[in-house]
C-alpha cells in the first residue's frame, strides 16, 4: 500500500480551524462523503452539522485524514498530535514557513520543526489548499470549486498544482474534463509532487496525470513517477513553468546562454517521456485527449470541415510541429473523391463544401472514405450555433456520420471547435461517450495531439537510463578558467580530437611555432574568454610574416600566444557545451556554433548519460542538420565523427565530475566525410565541488 493511502482515500477525516475548517466540512457533506467527520474546535460543540472534539486525543479513532486550518505555531502542534495518535496524514494549510524566508528569519525554522513533528506521517505543504477527491467525495479542501462527483465506475485525470489558485480555476473548466482528483503541493516541506503523483496514478479511476510543475522535488523520484506510469499505461503531461532566463544570473561560457534551468527542465521531462504543453487550455485538452485515447501511435493527423477557411487555419496551425496533415495518396484520394461532387477539391485538411451539409448519408460515406487512410487521430472542425439565438438541430447528423466512420475504421477522432465557447459544455460527455474527444481551439488541439503522439513515441522508445545528477549543486570558492593552451593539453589527454597547436610567448616563438606545425595556422591570445567579439584570433595565417604581423596585434590582449594548426575541409560548425546544473548536474548542449551562436539560438539540451543515438537524434533536429548531410551539392559531413567527438566529450565531462563547472567547445568543426571533426576553441571552467 502507497504510504499516501489512507490520506488520498480517506473513510474518516479530521478537522482543525475556523472559517476554513466549517469550509471543508461543509464540502465533504455536499459531495457526499461517506466516511466519518471530526471537527475538532477548542469551544464549539458542533461544526457545519456534525459534533465537534476538543482535541486529537478526544477523537473517537486516529483519522485517515486530516485538514490542519489552524496558525503556523499551532499547526506543528496539532501534526504532532496526530503522528502520535497514528493518523494516515495531513494537509497543512497555513502559510508563513519557508515561503517566507527571504522576509522572516523564523520561516525555515518553523518548516523543520514541522516536519519534525510529522515524523513518519506524510504531511501535504505546509501553504497549500490540500485536495479534492472526486471519486470518493473526500474534500479537503477549504474553498469552493467547481467540480462534480465522478459516476460509480468512472474515471478522470488526476492533477497536482504547486499554486492553489491555479487548481481553484481548473476546477471551474467548462471544457468537459473529468477529474477525478486534484491536490496542491505548497511548500513540498516533507512530501514531493512525485511522491503524491506516485500515489495518485496507482488509482484504477485515474486514468493521466497532469503536473504544474514550478520545481522539481526530486529527479529519482521523477524517474520513479515515469516508470511507474509507463508501467500502468497513464500518461503524464506537465506544465512547466520558468521560460524566462531574467532571473539567471549570466556565466562565462556561450552554453550557458542557451542551456540555462528551464531548457534542462525541458530535456528532463523528454526523456522521462513527459509531453509538456505552455499554456493551462492546451494543458486541459491534452488531458482531455489522453482520457479518451491514451497516447496516440504516431503525428498523421486528418482534418474535415465544410469550409476553406477553416482548412486553412488547421493546415497553418500544423505548421511547424511534429504533428501534421500527410498528402492523401493517390488512391486515398479518388476513394474520397466518389463521394463528393465534382467541383470539391479532395486534399487533407478536407473542405468538403456545405453540398452535403445536413445529408447524413453523404457525410457519413465521405467522412469514411477520409477516415479510412490511417491517420493516428481524424479531426473534424464543428462550432456549434449559440443556444440562446440559434438551432443546432442540423449539426447532429454531422456528429452522427463522424461517428459512423471512426466505428467503422475503428479510429480515434476528435471534435474541434475554432472558438471555445462554440462547444456546449453539456455536450462534451456524451460526445466523448461515443469516442470522439471535444478538444475547445485549434491551436489547444494540435497541442493536444502533438502531446499524446510524443508519449506515444517515447513509450515505443527504451527507458533512457537515471540521469547521472553526482555533478549536481554548486561549488565552493572562486572559480578557475584555464587558458586554452591548458584547456586543450586536458581534452588531448582524454584522447579527444584536437588540433596540434603550441604556446608561445613572442612573435618569434609564434612563428617558429607555427613553422613546425606546418601552414595555414590559426594564431589566438591566450587569457581570452570569447576571442572572436575582441578581435583576439587571426585564421588561416600562410606565412611567417603573417604569423608575425597577426602576433604584435595579439599580444597586448592577452597573456600569451597560442598558435594551432588550421582545420580545412571544414562543412559545419557546432557548439558542445556543458554547464553544471544544481538539480540535474552535468547538462550537455549541442547546437550550431560559431559567432552567431546566441543569435541562432538553433540548439538542444540533453541529460547525462547520453547514447549515441540522443546524440545523433539530437542532431537530427537542429536546423543546420541538412547542412550535415550535403546540403544543395555541398559535401557531406563526417557525421560519425562529430558524434564520436562529442560522447568523447561527453565521457570527459563525466570523469571529471567535481572539478568540471562548464565546458564550452564552440566551434567543433565538423569536416567532410573521413577527414573527422576537430575541437577548435575550447573554454573549460573548473570549481571544487562541495564537501559533503
Amino acid at each position: 500500500m502507497h504510504k499516501l493511502e489512507r490520506l488520498l482515500r480517506p473513510k474518516s477525516i479530521a478537522v482543525f480551524g475556523g472559517a476554513q475548517a466549517a469550509a471543508v466540512v461543509a464540502q465533504s457533506i455536499k459531495m457526499g462523503f461517506a466516511g466519518e467527520i471530526w471537527p475538532v474546535h477548542p469551544t464549539k460543540d458542533e461544526v457545519a452539522g456534525r459534533k465537534a472534539y476538543r482535541s486529537v486525543a478526544d477523537l473517537p479513532g486516529a483519522p485517515d485524514a486530516a485538514f490542519v486550518g489552524v496558525n503556523r505555531h499551532l499547526t506543528i502542534e496539532v501534526v504532532k498530535a496526530l503522528a502520535e495518535r497514528g493518523a494516515g496524514g495531513a494537509v497543512c494549510f497555513a502559510a508563513g514557513f519557508l515561503e517566507t524566508e527571504a522576509y522572516d528569519e523564523d520561516g525555515e525554522r518553523l518548516q523543520a520543526e514541522l516536519v519534525a513533528a510529522a515524523g513518519e506521517m506524510p504531511i501535504i505543504g505546509p501553504n497549500c489548499y490540500g485536495l479534492i477527491n472526486y471519486a470518493d467525495g473526500a474534500l479537503l479542501w477549504p474553498d469552493q470549486h467547481g467540480g462534480i462527483r465522478l459516476a460509480d465506475g468512472g474515471k478522470g485525470v488526476a492533477i497536482i498544482t504547486q499554486s492553489s489558485n491555479i487548481a481553484i480555476n481548473m476546477t471551474m473548466q467548462k471544457r468537459g474534463l473529468p477529474i477525478a482528483f486534484l491536490m496542491t503541493a505548497g511548500n513540498q516541506a516533507q512530501t514531493g509532487l512525485s511522491e503524491m503523483a506516485l500515489g495518485l496514478i496507482e488509482d484504477e479511476r485515474v486514468t493521466s496525470l497532469g503536473l504544474h510543475i514550478e520545481a522539481f522535488d526530486s529527479v529519482a523520484g521523477f524517474e520513479r513517477l515515469a516508470a511507474r506510469a509507463r508501467e500502468l499505461k497513464k500518461p503524464i503531461i506537465a506544465m512547466k513553468v520558468g521560460r524566462s532566463e531574467q532571473a539567471r544570473q549570466a556565466t562565462v561560457s556561450h552554453t550557458a546562454s542557451l542551456a540555462g534551468s528551464d531548457a534542462a527542465s525541458g530535456a528532463f521531462l523528454k526523456r522521462l517521456g513527459v509531453a509538456r504543453v505552455d499554456s493551462i487550455p492546451a494543458f486541459i485538452e491534452a488531458l482531455k485527449l489522453l482520457h479518451v485515447t491514451g497516447p496516440l501511435p504516431g503525428y498523421k493527423l486528418s482534418s474535415m470541415s465544410c469550409s476553406g477557411g477553416e482548412a486553412s487555419v488547421m493546415a497553418d496551425s500544423a505548421e511547424g510541429r511534429w504533428v501534421h496533415f500527410p498528402t492523401l495518396t493517390a488512391e486515398h484520394r479518388a476513394h474520397v473523391k466518389s463521394t463528393l461532387g465534382p467541383l470539391v477539391a479532395v486534399a487533407n485538411p478536407l473542405d468538403y463544401h456545405t453540398f452535403i451539409w445536413n445529408n447524413e448519408p453523404a457525410m457519413t460515406a465521405t467522412f469514411t472514405a477520409m477516415v479510412s487512410g490511417g491517420f493516428d487521430l481524424n479531426m473534424l472542425v464543428l462550432d456549434f450555433p449559440r443556444p440562446d439565438r440559434c438551432s443546432d438541430t442540423d449539426w447532429w447528423a454531422t456528429l452522427r456520420a463522424f461517428e459512423a466512420a471512426l466505428k467503422t475504421n475503428r479510429a480515434q477522432g476528435a471534435i474541434v471547435s475554432s472558438l471555445p465557447e462554440n462547444l456546449p459544455e453539456e455536450y462534451t460527455a456524451g460526445l466523448m461517450a461515443r469516442g470522439m474527444v471535444p478538444l475547445f481551439g485549434i491551436a489547444e488541439a494540435m497541442d493536444a495531439a502533438q502531446a499524446a503522439a510524443f508519449i506515444g513515441w517515447a513509450w515505443r522508445e527504451p527507458e533512457a537510463q537515471p540521469v547521472d545528477t553526482t555533478a549536481a549543486g554548486a561549488t565552493d570558492g572562486a572559480h578557475i578558467t584555464p587558458d586554452e593552451a591548458e584547456a586543450k593539453d586536458r581534452l588531448i589527454k582524454a584522447g579527444l580530437p584536437v588540433p596540434t597547436g603550441e604556446r608561445a610567448s613572442s612573435a618569434v616563438e609564434a612563428v617558429i611555432s607555427s613553422m613546425a606545425l606546418g601552414f595555414p595556422v590559426a594564431l589566438k591570445a591566450l587569457g581570452v574568454t570569447h576571442k572572436s567579439e575582441v578581435g583576439a584570433v587571426r585564421l588561416n595565417l600562410k606565412d611567417a610574416e603573417s604569423v608575425s604581423n597577426a602576433a604584435h596585434d595579439l599580444l597586448p590582449l592577452g597573456t600569451g600566444l597560442y598558435a594551432e594548426r588550421m582545420v580545412r575541409d571544414g562543412v559545419a560548425e557546432l557548439i558542445v557545451g556543458f554547464t553544471r546544473d544544481p538539480m540535474f548536474g552535468a547538462v550537455m548542449t549541442l547546437g550550431t556554433g560559431g559567432v552567431l551562436v546566441e543569435l541562432l539560438r538553433d540548439s538542444v539540451t540533453l541529460m547525462l548519460p547520453a547514447t549515441r543515438d540522443d546524440i545523433e537524434a539530437a542532431l537530427r533536429g537542429l536546423r543546420l542538420y541538412p547542412l550535415l548531410e550535403g546540403y544543395r551539392g555541398r559535401p557531406k559531413a563526417d557525421v560519425q565523427a562529430a558524434i564520436d567527438a562529442i560522447a568523447g566529450i561527453a565521457d570527459f565531462v563525466q570523469k571529471n565530475e567535481g572539478e568540471i563547472e562548464e565546458l564550452d567547445i564552440n566551434p567543433l568543426i565538423v569536416c567532410a566525410e573521413g577527414k573527422g571533426a576537430w575541437i577548435a576553441d575550447a573554454l573549460l571552467v573548473l570549481g571544487e565541488k562541495k564537501n559533503g
